[in-house]
């Protein structure tokens, strides 16, 4: 099993490219099913999640070419309409499948998904509102075997902000019978993302973006070309990291970004005492200091996004003061912090709250990774600890870091990957 070894105290200094999005790529891919033209897309990032969603499409028929950062599928001779427990375990992006399938063959069957640990994560909302497009839905042997001659249109309430539900729901939209009106939908750049690629294969789509998405359904989507938008959490990640690196120092400029994006980071940033300028595609920050205690609370977009409370808290452990992280979206997304603990860090969780002491330093050690983002704040802890800090289980890295050891070796960082 392969590990990442980190010699810490290096600062950052150079240029980063970021990668196309995961969190909106998955949802596009399985967008292809909606159509028998080709979905050619740019931009594709090259993760093992990515590789995943492909593997599981080519399992029902779907045809792709792949290149470096960029993919080719076509859905026009599908054999198969089962998304398997064996692949939809690894990823729960998988269930996105679900929409497409029955939106445009009627039937679909899919595995009630696995991935990361950090929380229920329940997909009753995505059955309920496809059962209000008229879909017949049943759960046996672990499977959500759904039919429906064709859906129809309808007005849909989702009880709580799901972002994966929304992209469902929306693809299912888009080939139903009349109007569909989906209210407190997900209003994270990632959905809009699937809404312009979505339009630009045919689909009437108003108002992604915001919390009330209305789509008139059509009789059929066709091909279309499309770049998948930059990723922010990893545009965040690398942020968090120059910030954190404190007195060692930091200048990096982060180029093919989408600095609007991020503007509740960037602003905890700037809070931290990181000096940050932006134009539309890049982001330039400089640390010289150590970091000030940052507090937060998660919540959906435009808010402080989940996805980057681990990396905060790896900021917060060297950081001058006390803070409080509040979690509100998972219920199990600390277990990093005792991760943390092994390299010195000083932090009391209270429910759904980590109260992080800021440290002087934090010391290398052995460390386990739990779950996708939870490798990405060892990462960083990593970087500033003094002396070598060793990772383990980095696969949930690769699910959603596109060649983050290459990307920081290249901006100073003295870090490799080992067996």
């Amino acid at each position: 099993m392969q590990k990442l070894k980190i010699h810490g105290g290096h600062p950052l200094k150079g240029d980063v490219r970021i990668s196309g999005a995961k969190n909106a790529a998955l949802p596009i891919l399985a967008a292809s099913l909606l159509t028998a033209d080709p979905l050619v897309l740019t931009n594709v990032p090259q993760l093992n999640d990515i590789g995943t969603m492909l593997k599981l499409l080519a399992e029902m028929g779907v045809k792709s070419e792949r290149t470096t950062d960029a993919a080719s599928l076509r859905a026009d001779n599908l054999t198969n309409l089962v998304a398997s427990y064996d692949l939809v375990k690894t990823m729960r992006a998988s269930i996105l499948v679900l929409g497409p399938l029955l939106a445009r063959f009627g039937e679909a069957r899919v595995s009630l998904p696995g991935g990361c640990a950090i929380g229920a994560r329940p997909v009753d909302l995505h059955i309920k509102g496809l059962e209000a497009m008229g879909a017949t839905i049943t759960i046996e042997a672990g499977y959500i075997q759904a039919n429906a001659k064709k859906l129809k249109g309808a007005r849909i309430y989702m009880e709580t902000v799901t972002v994966t539900g929304t992209e469902n729901l929306l693809m299912a939209a888009c080939l139903a019978e009349g109007t569909t009106t989906l209210e407190n939908s997900a209003c994270e750049p990632e959905v809009v993302d699937l809404a312009e690629c979505l339009i630009k294969m045919g689909a009437n789509i108003r108002g992604h973006g915001t919390d009330v998405i209305t789509v008139e359904g059509v009789a059929s989507l066709h091909g279309a070309s499309h770049s998948i938008m930059p990723d922010r959490i990893e545009t965040g990640t690398f942020l968090a990291a120059v910030a954190a690196m404190g007195t060692v120092g930091g200048d990096v400029r982060i180029t093919h970004a989408q600095p609007r994006s991020l503007d509740a980071v960037i602003e905890k940033l700037r809070a931290s005492g990181a000096a940050i300028a932006s134009t539309e595609h890049e982001i330039h920050i400089s640390m010289n200091k150590r970091p000030n205690a940052i507090s937060l609370r998660t919540a959906p977009y435009p808010a402080f996004p989940t996805d980057m409370q681990a990396q905060f808290i790896a900021l917060d452990c060297i950081a001058s003061g006390t803070s409080a992280v509040t979690e509100t979206i998972f219920e199990n997304r600390f277990m990093h912090v005792q991760e943390l603990v092994r390299l010195g860090a000083k932090i009391d969780i209270e429910g759904n709250t980590a109260i992080v002491h800021g440290m002087n330093k934090l010391t290398g050690t052995s460390v386990m990774a739990t779950d996708l983002r939870a490798s990405a704040c060892l990462v960083i802890a990593g970087l500033v600890a003094e002396g070598e800090t060793i990772i383990d289980r980095i696969y949930h890295l690769d699910r959603g870091y596109d060649h983050i050891e290459q990307k920081l070796t290249a901006i100073g960082a003295k870090i490799e990957r080992i067996n």
